[in-house]
């Protein structure tokens, strides 16, 4: 890469990429030789993997490798893409933002939860927000569409649609087991530490104040390798 070193950050994205590459191949193919080529490209990923630091040492290249394998599916159902979640930017009359303290990670985010078979996005945010908040919310616009791993997530790559939301009523009741806090929080009293890296707190606000934008999407980079 032009100028510098890999982070991280890329070497969890190129292992991550390259494992998608190798399973999507798996799931289409009966050919011994090429099923011997997607393997080996699944044990280059998980040395990429191990080469950054994102897992400390959680994982040996085998386990990544077995792993990967054991989740690969069958023709279109095993065609490997991301996740996708779904979070709420909720606002009340003083211009303030709701906010979980979340229970895997003690991180504080916007609520939000994976997409459920069944359930249209938007009834996805009405129901995670009042499941781990106790507020009920109406669903307004979509304001963004964030890349989970450009946003500083780890592990299981995701796509993130974020509704803006208003207050309808509630109260405030953490989940027990997915929330360890919630609140209110103004722009200038935020909790930490925050999820993201600062990358939507300004966006957040800005919804909330009733700004009208485009909804905000991650770029295209120069070249899909490059950062």
């Amino acid at each position: 890469m032009p100028g510098g070193r890999a982070t991280d950050a890329d070497l969890l994205r190129w292992s991550e990429a390259l494992a998608g590459i190798a399973r999507t191949g798996l799931a289409f193919t009966d050919n011994l030789y090429e099923r011997e080529r997607f393997e080996e490209i699944l044990k280059v990923a998980a040395d990429i993997r191990v080469a950054s630091t994102f897992d400390e040492g959680r994982f040996a290249p085998g386990e990544l490798v077995s792993g990967w394998v054991d989740s690969v599916g069958r023709g279109v159902a095993g065609y490997v893409t991301p996740k996708v979640a779904v979070g709420a930017i909720v606002g009340n009359d003083r211009n303030e933002l709701l906010l979980i303290q979340r229970g895997d990670s003690g991180v504080w985010l916007y609520p939000t939860g994976w997409a459920d078979v069944g359930y249209s996005p938007s009834e996805v945010v009405v129901k995670e927000v009042e499941e781990e908040t106790g507020i009920e919310a109406e669903p307004l616009r979509l304001i963004a569409v964030f890349d989970g791993m450009r946003f500083g997530a780890r592990g299981l790559p995701f796509y993130s649609l974020v509704f803006l939301c208003r207050a309808l009523g509630g109260e405030l009741r953490p989940h027990p087991l997915e929330t360890l806090d919630v609140g209110w929080f103004a722009e200038d009293a935020l909790p930490e530490p925050l999820a993201g890296s600062g990358r939507w707190q300004d966006l957040a606000f800005r919804a909330v104040r009733g700004e009208r934008f485009d909804p905000v999407f991650d770029s295209p980079r120069p070249s899909v390798w490059r950062r």
